[in-house]
């Protein structure tokens, strides 16, 4: 037994919602818009949905199933020969819902179904198209993460061993040298004074001394 549709009835009994169902389905088909209210549009939308993709295949087969909803003929061929390939490249969602207000009188809720005819769709690649490019694009991207490592490495030389670092030579500051000099001077001033120094204090002490001490 077929799981019964969510939602209130469309009619009296299963046969009825059918049959309104296909008769929404061909006025779809053959004015490309309808107004009907909010709950059968929703209801419309798959069924309508089904149809186009049986009609994209294009075989008898699928022609035969479409005739079994759908019972005029010229509706299917309009079906078949001109909604069908126009959406081609669209692998779903041919129909949009547009709510417009509440109905004057029972106040039910109105929308209108209509075909997505003439807006281009931009193809999205194959699920295992996008896994190919992605596995293409994992060992460029690792390659490109280590090209900088490999040129950055410094050149062996011939015996296989890696040059030593080269160590610039210092070069001293302007001034540095004169500095330097005028050190050397004051320590060679301060060693003189020092040598004056204790000369000074040797003659004062053995003139300090008494005569008989000597």
């Amino acid at each position: 037994m077929p799981t019964p549709t969510k939602g209130h009835r469309l009619g009296g009994s299963p046969a009825h919602e059918r049959h309104i169902l296909a008769n929404l389905a061909t006025a779809l088909f053959q004015h490309g818009r309808i107004t009907t209210t909010e709950a059968k549009a929703r209801r419309l939308r798959p069924v309508a949905e089904r149809l186009i993709t049986f009609a994209k295949r294009g075989d008898l087969h699928a022609r035969r199933h479409v005739l079994t909803v759908v019972t005029d003929k010229g509706v299917v061929h309009q079906l078949f020969t001109e909604i069908a390939p126009e959406f081609s490249e669209r692998d779903g969602g041919y129909t949009r819902i547009t709510k417009i207000g509440p109905r004057k009188g029972d106040n039910a809720a109105m929308a209108v179904i209509e075909l997505v005819r003439g807006e281009p769709v931009a193809a999205k690649p194959r699920r295992r198209a996008r896994r190919a490019a992605a596995e293409a694009a994992a060992p460029a991207a690792a390659a490109t993460a280590t090209a900088p490592e490999t040129d950055a490495a410094e050149p062996e030389t011939e015996g296989g061993e890696a040059p030593e670092a080269r160590q610039a030579p210092v070069v001293p500051e302007e001034g540095e040298a004169e500095d330097v000099d005028e050190i050397a001077d004051e320590t060679a001033d301060d060693e003189e004074a020092e040598a004056t120094d204790e000369g000074d204090a040797e003659a004062s002490d053995e003139d300090g001394k008494p005569a008989g001490d000597a």
